[in-house]
């Protein structure tokens, strides 16, 4: 009789702590990779974002980085930017500069977003009085010259990229090219950088983000970033944010915007190019302007 009391006691204890268990799993679900039940896209990458995880001066992967000669066609070289520990396909992102402008005023968006899981190039252009239309080819150029990449088997991110999902950022008259590749409908996701250009983009039907600089004397705000973003269709996912007190450079990175630029910017190409909507929280419903480096902040909210 005490072994059959014994043996039952035992197996209450099983049957509670079997039950504490399974309360324990159901109020603390494992993270979501993005493989379940379709609420969530089969391309995210990475933990579960917060400010702070966007704001960090790097994110959660590791960068390598591999030198383009200045004599490939097309373009005027440049580097590409890529993370290490990542064992699926990545979107690819081009960065082209402004005018009269080199690779380096540009490089800080390089290792930031493919620490964040994206290939990454940030190019160098032909010639620095290269117009829009010209930056606008290149940037083409240069997404040609990674998804050809993608195939090279001595190419140190030969498998690495999804071709399908490929994004483009550009400063000054290199913004000015990426708002005309992105009336193309080529890319997926663009973010112009203190655009200037001296067309209209009402033809634009993919993401846009536009930073303008409040201060800036070489693109004003009022005659290009501006109406560049009231031109964009509504219908189509766009946002407008102005660095408070900005000049020109004010979007390029290495300075004190670095936190908002890495916020927004990683946020933007998180949401459409990786599909990943754990991003928009940061993007469609905070107020914006509570950032004291934001003077201004339009959007669609429709993402």
């Amino acid at each position: 009789m005490k072994h059959n009391m014994h043996k039952l006691a035992l197996s209450l204890l099983a049957t509670g702590a079997l039950m504490f268990s399974s309360a324990a799993l159901a109020s603390n679900p494992a993270p979501d990779t993005g493989s379940g039940d379709g609420s969530s896209s089969q391309y995210q990458i990475g933990p579960d974002p917060t400010v702070s995880f966007l704001e960090a001066s790097s994110g959660p992967f590791s960068v390598r980085t591999s030198n383009v000669s200045s004599l490939v066609s097309g373009f005027g070289g440049g580097t590409i930017h890529y993370p290490t520990g990542v064992n699926r396909p990545m979107a690819a992102i081009v960065v082209i500069p402004g005018f009269v402008s080199a690779e380096s005023s540009i490089d800080w968006w390089g290792p930031k977003l493919a620490s964040y899981g994206f290939v990454v190039m940030t190019i160098g252009t032909n010639s620095g009085f290269d117009q829009p239309p010209s930056r606008a080819r290149q940037i083409n150029n240069a997404l040609d010259y990674l998804v050809a990449q993608n195939t090279n088997s001595r190419s140190p991110v030969n498998g690495m990229i999804d071709t399908n999902r490929l994004g483009a950022m550009g400063w000054s008259m290199g913004g000015g090219g990426t708002l005309r590749v992105a009336e193309e409908g080529r890319i997926k996701a663009a973010i112009p950088l203190a655009p200037w250009d001296t067309t209209s983009f009402r033809s634009n039907r993919t993401p846009t983000l536009i930073f303008a600089c409040g201060s800036d004397s070489i693109a004003p705000v009022r005659t290009h970033a501006s109406p560049f973003y009231n031109q964009i269709p509504t219908s189509t996912p766009k946002m407008f944010i102005e660095i408070n007190r900005g000049n020109h450079y004010c979007a390029n990175g290495g300075n004190s915007n670095n936190a908002t630029l890495g916020r927004l910017g990683v946020a933007w190409m998180k949401r459409f190019l990786d599909e990943d909507r754990r991003y928009s929280q940061f993007l469609c419903g905070p107020r914006h302007t509570s950032d004291r480096n934001i003077s201004e902040s339009r959007d669609t909210c429709n993402f």
